[in-house]
């Protein structure tokens, strides 16, 4: 249901416009001048407000202004006679959403309103669309702030930058942080590249483009990624898994932002600010000879490692709200917190797919559970057993250790007799015997 303002002095003209839009099971309140308005938008927000433009005391740009002070996304229809379509236009460009000429039918302002009311759901579901798909850099621990610090420094150097961590701790969010903060943000775009996702051959054609009639396929000319981020940024990420004979030509390119597309000898030259990203060791790569290593020091200015969740466990609550809070509010589901219990059952958890599967975590359990806070049941089964199993790994380790400090110092009263410390222990000597062995006790 929407709530709705109508502004008018003339009564029947007022009456007119409610009737227009009171099947829609819309809330309507008239006022009958400016000044009455003025007074219910200082208590209420509308979704809409109809305001005619002439009005006794103040106008109807008087309205406008105060609805839009107090409430800007609130939609208003300016009602003008033919004679004053130009004020109205002024209107619109002070924030009206649209206007209507007098006379109109009951029908013209049920579809004008409408229409605007289906533009505003339009937007609404557009920000709610951006607050799901928009990533922020979530922690405080030091490890992540140290990254994060890193990010924020090098931003505005020119300079490549290698981007190093496992598979779902967030290095591309870190790249889109460099490049926000950068002049780059505001000068070009950040374009990215997944090199493990397309052949080489393909690979090629997407990152320096082709001529028409370059291949088979090469229907038009297309620019490549690096032309597309000039004056921008370039990120490409799974660095390592280029072939050989992309890692040459990506040497080229690195040493003096040259290169030709594919099917042309025309040189290309491009200002793009290169980001790459790696969950490999490049270093090993190197030395097995899968990597080329004048690649690598092209590459590695500037590292900057992005923690696995695992080493930066004191996030794990922050993370958690912030996910709950991010797709419970859009997807209307009930869940608001996490209890401890369940909390403290993740903290125990290792996260071998890192921010991304405690993520995905979430909103698996948003979906499944039935209560506004989750409960150690509400969590997956394999991480329920998983901290069991670390539980008593860890009662196993405590008996080891017990059981070591108990032999080793029965050994050094029987000065390393055996059997003598088998007396003091009160076992027989052959079980001591396998204790030493499965002990690892010299």
């Amino acid at each position: 249901m929407n709530s709705i303002l109508i502004v008018e002095d003339n009564d029947g003209l007022r009456e007119i416009v409610a009737e227009a839009i009171s099947d829609r099971g819309n809330e309507i309140i008239a006022a009958a001048s400016a000044e009455e308005a003025f007074s219910i938008i200082k208590e209420k927000s509308f979704d809409l407000v109809i305001t005619d433009l002439k009005l006794p005391e103040a106008d109807g740009m008087a309205v406008l202004e105060a609805v839009k002070n107090t409430s800007p996304d609130t939609e208003v229809i300016i009602m003008t006679a033919y004679g004053t379509v130009d004020t109205a236009v002024k209107a619109m460009k002070k924030g009206a959403s649209d206007f209507i000429t007098k006379p109109f039918s009951i029908e013209q302002m049920r579809v004008l309103t409408a229409k605007i009311m289906s533009q505003r759901a339009l937007k609404e579901e557009n920000r709610n669309f951006k607050k799901i798909t928009s990533r922020v850099i979530v922690g405080n621990s030091a490890k992540i702030k140290e990254a994060v610090d890193l990010a924020a420094k090098v931003a505005d150097k020119e300079v490549i930058i290698l981007l190093t961590g496992e598979s779902g701790t967030g290095k591309e969010l870190i790249a889109e942080e460099i490049h926000k903060r950068s002049r780059r943000g505001t000068e070009g775009a950040l374009v990215k590249v997944n090199c493990a996702a397309l052949a080489p051959g393909v690979l090629e054609s997407e990152l320096f483009g082709h001529e028409k009639g370059a291949f088979t396929d090469a229907m038009y000319m297309k620019k490549g990624r690096f032309e597309l981020a000039d004056k921008g940024t370039i990120f490409l990420d799974e660095i390592a898994e280029l072939a050989p004979e992309m890692q040459v030509k990506l040497l080229r390119v690195l040493q003096n932002m040259e290169f030709e597309r594919v099917g042309s000898e025309k040189t290309i030259r491009s200002d793009a600010r290169v980001i790459a990203a790696t969950n490999r060791d490049l270093k090993q790569a190197v030395a097995d000879g899968v990597f080329r290593e004048d690649l690598y020091y092209r590459l590695n200015v500037m590292e900057i490692h992005v923690p696995a969740l695992r080493d930066r466990k004191e996030d794990i609550p922050e993370l958690v709200s912030y996910f709950i809070k991010k797709y419970a509010e859009f997807g209307g589901y009930r869940v608001k917190a996490i209890s401890k219990a369940a909390l403290d059952i993740l903290m125990k958890y290792d996260f071998p797919g890192n921010v991304r599967e405690l993520e995905n975590l979430i909103q698996r359990i948003l979906v499944t559970c039935n209560n506004e806070v989750i409960a150690p049941e509400d969590l997956p089964y394999e991480i329920r057993s998983n901290t069991a199993k670390e539980i008593r790994a860890g009662l196993e380790n405590e008996v080891e250790a017990f059981e070591r400090q108990k032999i080793n110092g029965a050994l050094t009263k029987s000065g390393g007799n055996k059997a003598k410390a088998a007396e003091i222990l009160g076992m027989n000597r052959t079980t001591l015997l396998a204790k030493i062995k499965k002990l690892g006790i010299e």
